[in-house]
């Protein structure tokens, strides 16, 4: 899954770059949203990013793209890859893995 976000005024630290609190945030919802479609019918909630390292400052105007793909599922859980670029540079990329819960917040198996 592809998807793209542009860095507004309003996502900058007191330096002027993007505040990695955003990019945090886009990361986990990017990883929710395509753990959603690849199971319609299931609630997800994140449990743990692999790494956070950001490798290159972000300015206003910049566009993101986030490229996320499937790297792993298990009984409960899924995995993602998710690659942040600033055009053809790599800025950030971690590992989102999500837990399939019942309405009570309860681990579930992932259906077959």
């Amino acid at each position: 899954m592809e998807n793209s976000r542009l860095v507004r005024p309003e996502h900058l630290n007191h330096y002027g770059f993007l505040f990695g609190g955003y990019l945090l945030q886009w990361v986990d919802e990017i990883a929710w949203m395509a753990v959603t479609l690849d199971y319609p019918d299931c609630q997800f909630v994140t449990v743990a990013m692999d790494e956070v390292v950001f490798r290159k400052s972000v300015y206003q105007g910049t566009i993101l793209t986030f490229h996320t793909d499937q790297i792993r599922s298990g009984n409960t859980s899924v995995s993602y890859r998710v690659t942040v670029k600033d055009r053809e540079t790599e800025i950030f990329s971690t590992e989102v893995t999500l837990v399939h819960v019942d309405e009570n917040g309860r681990k579930q198996s992932l259906p077959k």
